[in-house]
């Protein structure tokens, strides 16, 4: 129970970080801010791997995010 609740706690840490950059990024698209989302694009893709390194999310979940993300920024462009 202590290994699983201690894990718990990093999990909640590492999906909060690429969730808090994820919405970063999504409030720089909604005000057309090219540089901001572009800058908050490549810090959440670097969280989203971290994830994916630590088993918090799976590889699949991380790349579809990804995608998405690029996708924003390319109608941005």
């Amino acid at each position: 129970m202590r290994v699983s609740g201690r894990r718990r706690e990093i999990n909640d840490k590492i999906k909060d970080k690429f969730k808090q950059a994820i919405k970063e990024f999504r409030k720089a698209v909604a005000s057309n801010k090219i540089k901001e989302a572009q800058e908050a694009m490549k810090k959440s893709m670097s969280a989203l791997d971290k994830a994916v390194k630590k088993h918090t999310i799976h590889k699949n979940k991380a790349s579809r995010l990804k995608s998405r993300m690029a996708t924003a920024l390319a109608k941005l462009k």
